[in-house]
């Protein structure tokens, strides 16, 4: 059965806040009882997005450690907190990033998805030091797919690109847009305000403008998050 057995399939039309969700709503279902998540529980969903853990990763995690719970001595005291599923999550991301470098996860991965970035960046419809910028970075990505780095160095090379590239296309945006893509952002992103702290709800947000304002030229983020 899948890690992702339990979770709503409705959750929210954000992906950056379905990541928060699904974690919730999976370790929850699992748990076998409601459980609102504590500001510390938020806090260690938000460090798994930093990092580049991917969503089944993270649910691979969990539900390893809660198996590995149902059978245990204290199998009869409930789970309190997300945090004791944190280790399993941390092996699964070990697991996860060994078989990447392996080439045992996925035939040309991370090659192929580097060239899906590069192809996005040729393809977006830029003029100007925009596109001077948009075109050298696809070299350069082009470049890292023929020897990819380390996959935390990737990352952040990808993340590093990815800041760069925003603040270019915020100055060629059309008048009003930004203004239109926060407020969009900020309408889907209300029902978690009373939620989630404020650090995690931010984070959730940047995301989302991000995501938003690559898509208005065509652009994916530039993350291994969904490998």
């Amino acid at each position: 059965m899948s890690t992702a057995a339990g979770v709503s399939a409705a959750s929210s039309a954000d992906p950056e806040a379905a990541y928060y969700q699904m974690i919730e709503e999976f370790f929850v279902s699992r748990r076998g009882d409601p459980l609102f998540l504590s500001n510390a529980d938020w806090l260690l969903i938000r460090g798994w997005r930093k990092s580049g853990t991917p969503l089944r990763v993270v649910l691979r995690g969990i539900a390893d450690a809660l198996d590995s719970h149902a059978h245990s001595w204290g199998r009869h005291r409930k789970v309190g907190s997300l945090a004791y599923c944190a280790a399993e999550v941390d092996v699964a991301r070990d697991r996860w990033q060994r078989a990447l470098a392996l080439g045992e996860e996925a035939e040309g991965v991370p090659d192929a998805v580097l060239s899906g970035f590069a192809d996005a960046l040729d393809g977006a419809s830029l003029a100007g030091p925009a596109r001077d910028f948009a075109s050298a970075l696809a070299a350069e990505i082009r470049g890292w797919a023929e020897q990819p780095p380390a996959l935390r160095e990737l990352e952040a090379r990808l993340a590093d690109r990815e800041g760069a590239l925003l603040a270019r296309l915020r100055d060629v945006l059309a008048p009003g847009a930004l203004e239109e893509v926060e407020n969009a952002a900020d309408a889907e992103l209300a029902p978690y305000a009373a939620r989630m702290p404020a650090k995690v709800l931010e984070q959730i947000r940047r995301d989302s403008i991000t995501r938003r304002v690559l898509g208005r030229f065509g652009i994916p983020r530039l993350s291994l998050f969904g490998l």
